[in-house]
């Protein structure tokens, strides 16, 4: 997980070398658990492991980010869906309350923090929709965008924009409002269009194609 966070976070930048030797020592861990570590983020396409040779944190494929972001913006949509039919008002009390703390990232300024409450707000969106499991497969193919949107959360209006997009999506699902949910999920999950766009030109040394 702190390995997961670093290479999110670009503490540890596409193209960075990585020991199993080193990470072992820096976690102060044996290296059968960084081996294993490695091993899962390189199923997530994170790391690409080379034998006898340094892993290196795999640079960003855009080809893979549009194979990834398609199956993401199919399940939540349908997730999208469901919440508006099946939430509990105490669901939907939960998801709107989640927006305080947003806010208070935005105005502090705290890319980490909206990072982790972004992801929170999309798993309670599958937990309100009785759809907890589909939150492991956006999960899954959220890790291989999620440097991208560290990019775009760094941006001047990155996280008021997210803000809007989430405060919108909740007057929706409040309304029981599908069409409008799902038209403010899917401009929500767009938003990675003119990030990729940018960071692509910007930090190309990030990406292989």
């Amino acid at each position: 997980e702190r390995l997961h966070a670093d290479i999110i976070s670009l503490r540890l930048p596409p193209g960075s070398k990585l020991s199993e030797v080193e990470i072992a020592k820096m976690y102060d861990v044996s290296r059968q658990p960084v081996r294993e570590a490695f091993l899962r983020l390189g199923e997530l396409n994170l790391l690409q492991i080379r034998p006898q040779r340094a892993t290196l944190v795999k640079r960003i494929s855009l080809q893979d980010l549009e194979t990834t972001r398609f199956i993401r913006a199919a399940v939540e949509v349908e997730v999208i869906r469901r919440a508006c039919q099946v939430a509990s008002p105490e669901d939907l009390d939960l998801i709107k309350a989640s927006l305080g703390p947003q806010k208070q990232a935005v105005e502090a300024a705290d890319t980490k923090l909206m990072h982790e409450l972004d992801y929170a707000f999309h798993r309670l969106i599958c937990e309100a929709a009785g759809c907890l499991p589909a939150f492991r497969t956006i999960a899954e193919n959220k890790a291989h965008t999620d440097r991208v949107c560290t990019l775009e959360l760094s941006g001047d209006n990155g996280m008021t924009e997210i803000l809007e997009d989430h405060t919108n999506i909740v007057e929706a699902l409040t309304a029981r409002d599908e069409e409008k949910a799902v038209l403010m999920t899917r401009k929500h999950l767009s938003r990675l269009d003119k990030t990729l766009s940018r960071a692509s030109e910007k930090y190309s040394e990030y990406f292989e194609d």
